[in-house]
This record gives C-alpha cells, structure tokens and sequence, in this order.
C-alpha cells in the first residue's frame, strides 16, 4: 500500500531549539524505518492548528496533543536515534501506517 508521506512535526517551546535538532534525529529514524515523511520543526502553540500525522515532543509538550495527531511520542534525548525508531516503529504499526 502506497500512502503519502507522512506530514511529523517536532515540536519544542518556541520551536527554534530542540525543536531543529528533534527533526533531524526524527528524519533519520523515519529514514531508517523506509518510512516517507515530510518532518517540520515548529513551536507547541502553531503545532497544535497544524494537520499532522505524528507529532513527537519532550513529556512537558506532548500531553497536550493527544487526540490532535494519530500518533504522538514522547522523547527524552533528542538525539538518541535508535530509541526514536523503536518508538516510531512501535506506533507506525499500531496504527496501520508500517507492516
């Protein structure tokens, strides 16, 4: 099944910081996974208008957008590659989008 690429946004406080270095780390998991995404970096109040499939956040921001995105993940080191992937792994196959 072929789908458009998934539209991820990143998402930190004011969307300048982490938020840059988030979609990176996001871009080469959803690489790694042969997933087709397109990842955008933005702050916690614009993310919360945009039309977005996954959103993936620090704890501190990412309880706000359950419900707003079909999958949302909650990351502790923005740049630890590996775990992003199992957990975009983990949530890409729950809801149908990674077999």
């Amino acid at each position: 099944m072929t789908r458009d690429p998934l539209r991820v946004l990143t998402v930190c406080g004011v969307g300048m910081g982490s938020s840059l270095m988030l979609r990176m780390t996001a871009e080469e998991a959803l690489k790694d996974l042969g997933v087709a995404a397109k990842v955008e970096a933005t702050d916690v109040s614009s993310a919360r208008s945009m039309n977005a499939d996954v959103i993936i956040g620090q704890g501190l921001h990412t309880g706000e957008f359950e419900g707003v995105a079909p999958v949302v993940v909650t990351v502790t080191n923005f740049m630890d590659k590996n775990a992003l992937r199992e957990q975009l792994a983990e949530r890409l196959q729950e809801v149908g989008w990674l077999s």
